[in-house]
């Protein structure tokens, strides 16, 4: 807790060089807090944005205090799974990442679901983790036949399960790391972050591993800025749709939740083991959406926090917008996202009539070109980018997805894809996640047997 210091007023124009605390109106200049709260000439912002604890970045990061910590025999011990296409293996952002995991010496497993995958894209993803990874390290090949062969049964048994997407990999990756019985905290983020640091895996963990904060999950954010606004479905799409929501069904506690959270659509987070055995996945776009759901049914608010990982410039693969006719990219995105909302206030007992959802796409539309001013008057302040047009068309188009988006869910409710929890997994399958253990281990078993094999065959004479 923030100890009390002396305040002072200060005059608004002259002075002040960090940001006006959120809150203040009109010519009332509220106190600014002074000295160790100060960073480079900028005030940290302390701001408590609702329900869900927020965690921020108030100091210099302390590396090695964060790993001394993580690895105290008192913390929980920490397994970081990658979900990872091939591609993104393949890009400098997977380089970076893999570069800064041998300082997290406090990692008990690191778990790489690798995607998109040919056999010798495996072989080359286990040598490199291999090198990598400080703790124990695991390569689960989505493409393997012995993976296959589980998820196979698995649907025969009558469980619906996704055939590809992120969310059907972080499923995987949560099922392998509670193949272990040891009480510990899963982190998961994305791996197409091009400007990763550790900083963002030890802040990611320590709420979660360290049980003097007790919390069961982590949600990471951070300022998606470079040179330009990002984050554009967040900006324009789910925070405007939920504060529509808000104003038409009323203040709901799932609503309130939802929009606690800095970043809401961040791919980066941390529970602890026994959650992920509760938790249902979609295995669409509405992954990070039906993630906090989740979160919001399992766990009460004070468990659930929303941690600040990075400062400064964060830069990671951008979608393409997608026209209004398309499959693809943000439009895509935000059809999924808004019918994940929708099936999660239909469970809560909101009733979302025709009137309603009619009324909810001209509302958003409305607000959510509200928002354009501020953005642009933020873009200005602080000299950046900033394309009006272009940010308006995203709002059409986003307008249009939900209009989709509605269309689909009053056809079908039930529609949205959730991947099945791996207690009721378990329940009909009791060894499935030993086979999954097993597959994984013997997959990784052949291929260092492939690779020491090449290592000894002699090359031939030119």
């Amino acid at each position: 807790m923030l100890r009390s210091r002396r305040r002072e007023r200060v005059s608004i124009w002259p002075k002040l060089r960090g940001r006006n605390p959120r809150g203040a109106s009109g010519g009332e200049c509220r106190a600014i807090p002074r000295g160790p709260l100060s960073i480079g000439g900028h005030v940290s912002d302390f701001f408590q944005t609702g329900v869900a604890t927020t965690l921020h970045y108030l100091a210099a990061h302390d590396g090695e205090r964060f790993v001394r910590e993580l690895a105290d025999p008192g913390a929980r011990p920490v397994q970081l799974v990658l979900p990872c296409l091939l591609d993104d293996f393949r890009s400098p952002a997977m380089e970076t990442i893999l570069a800064q995991l041998p300082g997290a010496r406090y990692l008990y497993r690191t778990i790489l679901v690798l995607g998109g995958a040919e056999e010798r894209d495996y072989l080359d993803a286990l040598r490199r983790i291999n090198r990598a990874s400080p703790g124990l390290h695991d390569v689960l090949w989505l493409e393997s036949p012995r993976i296959r062969k589980i998820l196979a049964e698995l649907e025969e048994l009558g469980l619906v399960l996704i055939n590809s997407g992120k969310g059907r990999a972080v499923w995987l990756g949560l099922g392998l790391a509670n193949a272990d019985d040891r009480e510990s905290a899963i982190v998961a983020h994305d791996c197409d972050i091009k400007t990763y640091e550790r900083t963002l895996l030890d802040r990611l963990a320590y709420p979660v591993a360290i049980p003097q904060l007790g919390y069961d999950y982590a949600k990471g954010y951070y300022a998606r800025v470079a040179g330009r606004l990002y984050g554009r479905v967040s900006r324009l799409f789910l925070t405007p749709l939920l504060r529509s929501l808000i104003r038409l069904v009323g203040p709901h506690p799932f609503l309130i939740f939802m929009d606690s959270f800095r970043y809401p659509l961040s791919g980066e987070f941390a529970m602890q083991s026994k959650l992920a055995r509760l938790v249902r996945i979609p295995g669409d776009w509405g992954l990070e959406v039906g993630m906090l759901a989740e979160m919001y049914r399992l766990c009460a608010p004070s468990g659930v926090c929303d941690v600040e990982v990075l400062q400064g410039h964060f830069d990671h693969k951008h979608q393409a917008p997608g026209g209004p006719s398309s499959s693809t990219g943000l439009k895509r995105m935000a059809v999924e996202i808004a019918q994940t909302l929708f099936r999660t206030l239909a469970v809560e007992s909101v009733s979302l009539d025709d009137g309603t959802l009619r009324t909810l796409r001209v509302a958003y539309m409305r607000l959510a070109q509200d928002y354009i001013r501020r953005y642009a008057d933020d873009s200005i302040m602080d000299g950046l980018e900033y394309d009006r047009h272009v940010e308006g068309s995203l709002v059409d188009l986003f307008t249009h997805a939900l209009g989709e988006a509605i269309a689909r869910f009053q056809a079908d409710p039930l529609a949205a894809a959730y991947l099945p929890n791996w207690n009721r997994v378990i329940s009909a399958t009791p060894t499935v996640l030993d086979q999954l253990r097993e597959a994984v281990d013997q997959d990784a078993k052949e291929a260092r047997e492939k690779l020491s094999r090449r290592r000894r065959k002699p090359r031939q004479p030119a």
